[in-house]
């Protein structure tokens, strides 16, 4: 017997900007973490340039030495926390759900908290440039230089809590994309089957979830130092410093590979794409991935090699990180293989994947260089560690994520980038990247402090900061054409098929840009790169329904969660209580800080009392 239906209307949702602010749709929020995060990658790199411009000559005042200790500490955590790490979470956003045949992710309302949190936090460091002097301690923030005696100003309190803020976001985000990865797969599809990207966004995932909660209780434990008058790292009560170098880099050392291996992902989605073979060795890089994620946990004190543990505690240290070099090997060797006799298009994707295997061996093999406690005592603080890092972060994350931005462009926007501007944008950028730190090598080994702001022409440091100052000016205008194509090409460019690469997974089985359900019909995965098999068995096999349209229209029974103020609404009330604790002795102590957690708490409890999903004529009618 069936009832008859009562036909309910849809709710009247938002529309225009305040479509995007109330937006739970897990493509929306990855454009949003995206363009987001490449503003600030942009600002980083603002402040990156200025620093150049004041060495590129000796003995210049282009910048304070204290606004130049500002510029060094804004540029690397910015680059870190606001830059690679979101650019990684636009991708989970937009791409996870697609590659596993979902349609949203597990938990929508949490998603949009956890990009309105980022912005938040984001917020709250970019303002101590306007607020209060920015943060001067470098991106690793060693006591003493934090502790208020020496640092009295708020710039380190907006570091502090804007990284605690930024942990909420990071962590919401990371416990969201473990429950739908290990929940939320199509059917058939089982951890062996899932694609590269989703892989390594698991491991990623899992270490958020693992570190952060050792730098928050660093950084609640300076913030009672410094607001308190405690002494968890105060000299002179006895405390010692290294302790923070400890907890620091207990974290910091998973967080390299929390910024790298979702680059490896986007590579391992790339290079057997544009290679028309399947990726060598998949087990095995998977098995690379897992060892990495674990092994970043017992390498962390070989960035401390000169603070005098011992030569015991130096000797296992370096060993480890000797052999956390071998699943990263393994994964280069695999993709180097998949490259191997395949039928290789040079799209702008692919030249930035290659870009990023290069550059990533350059990078790792100066890091295992460092794994020697001897060498690493010589080139410890110098621009040989500048280097390393830089040739890890932006000529490895960087080159991968330009890589997935240029891959996907198409599935997010619907349209095709334009592609000789594609291919000359890598080209400046990777000759760009060179010539900026390349030549670190060579000023680090000749003995150039890291943090140095000035030098005298007599230290022959001249010639080599000078290319690096003009490698800058490379970087800028690829940068320029990066964003004159993306920007022109978002509304303008020729309009894109659903699978323009030939695709392997199953974002690429569905039209560009998806519809809001992604997926008419839940997929039924039946092999590895399902989508790709399909293809390759049954070229003209369409994807049999197993959920989808009842009545006659595509998506029309499919419900969706509906769009919400209330997360921002949280973040607003979080940020609020933040500058509430920064400026804690203004008009009564705390009162803001209170504010603020009050409008959270409220916003918290409205969010839990929304209806889940958005009514609809199906909703209403039953089937007996």
């Amino acid at each position: 017997m069936t009832t008859r239906s009562i036909a309910i209307p849809r709710p009247v949702h938002p529309t225009g900007i305040w479509s995007w602010i109330t937006t739970i749709d897990h493509k929306r929020i990855g454009i949003l973490y995206g363009v987001t995060a490449f503003i600030l990658f942009l600002s980083g790199g603002v402040e990156a340039g200025l620093m150049r411009v004041q060495l590129a000559r000796p003995d210049q005042i282009i910048v304070t030495p204290e606004i130049f200790n500002q510029l060094f500490t804004m540029h690397g955590t910015t680059m870190i926390f606001l830059a690679i790490m979101p650019l990684g979470a636009a991708f989970f956003n937009f791409i996870i759900p697609l590659q596993i045949g979902a349609r949203d992710v597990a938990f929508p309302r949490l998603n949009a908290f956890s990009f309105w949190t980022f912005l938040a936090g984001a917020l709250m460091l970019k303002m101590s440039w306007v607020l209060a002097n920015a943060p001067n301690t470098g991106w690793f923030a060693y006591s003493p230089l934090t502790n208020s005696t020496y640092n009295p100003a708020h710039g380190v309190d907006f570091w502090i809590i804007s990284l605690l803020i930024l942990g909420i976001a990071s962590l919401a985000a990371a416990f969201n994309f473990i429950v739908t990865i290990l929940n939320m797969r199509a059917p058939g599809m089982t951890m062996m089957r899932m694609p590269l990207f989703t892989w390594m966004t698991l491991l990623t995932a899992i270490l958020l979830v693992l570190a952060f909660p050792v730098i928050t209780v660093a950084l609640i434990e300076l913030l009672f130092d410094r607001t308190f008058g405690m002494n968890f790292f105060n000299v002179t009560a006895g405390a010692t410093p290294v302790l923070w170098q400890h907890l620091f880099w207990v974290f910091g050392h998973p967080e390299v590979y929390i910024l790298i291996l979702p680059a490896m992902g986007i590579i391992s989605e790339v290079i057997p794409t544009f290679s028309r073979k399947p990726l060598f060795g998949y087990t095995t890089v998977i098995l690379a991935g897992v060892v990495i994620a674990f092994m970043g946990w017992i390498v962390w004190s070989h960035h401390m090699f000169t603070v005098g543990l011992g030569p015991v505690t130096n000797s296992v240290f370096s060993v480890t990180t000797m052999m956390i070099a071998v699943p990263t090997g393994i994964k280069v060797f695999n993709w180097l293989a998949t490259l191997w006799g395949g039928s290789i298009s040079f799209k702008t994707p692919m030249l930035y994947a290659v870009g990023f295997v290069s550059m990533f061996v350059i990078g790792g093999i100066s890091g295992v260089m460092h794994s020697i406690a001897a060498s690493d005592a010589q080139q410890q603080d110098t621009y040989f560690i500048v280097a390393h890092i830089h040739y890890v972060l932006f000529g490895g994350a960087m080159m991968a994520l330009f890589a997935g931005i240029y891959y996907w462009f198409p599935k997010v926007t619907g349209r095709m980038y334009n592609e000789k501007s594609g291919r000359a944008q890598f080209w400046l950028m990777f000759i760009g990247q060179n010539v900026t730190f390349f030549p670190m090598h060579f000023t680090g080994l000749d003995g150039m402090p890291r943090r140095i702001y000035t030098y005298d022409s007599a230290m022959g440091w001249d010639f080599w900061n000078m290319v690096s100052t003009i490698g800058v000016a490379i970087l800028t205008l690829s940068f320029l054409m990066f964003v004159h194509n993306i920007a022109r090409n978002w509304r303008k460019g020729e309009p894109a098929v659903g699978d323009p690469w030939d695709g392997r997974t199953l974002e690429w089985s569905i039209p560009s840009p998806p519809p809001e359900y992604n997926f008419a019909a839940i997929p039924i995965v039946q092999d590895r790169d399902d989508w790709w098999a399909q293809k390759q068995s049954r070229p003209e096999r369409v994807p049999v329904p197993v959920a989808g349209g009842a009545d006659g229209e595509e998506g029309h029974d499919i419900h969706l969660p509906q769009p919400s103020y209330w997360p921002i609404v949280v973040s607003i009330g979080l940020l609020i209580a933040g500058y509430g604790v920064v400026y804690n002795d203004v008009i009564f102590p705390f009162v803001f800080a209170i504010a603020g957690a009050l409008i959270a708490t409220v916003a918290v409890y409205a969010w839990a009392f929304e209806p889940v999903n958005d009514p609809g004529p199906a909703a209403s009618s039953s089937n007996h």
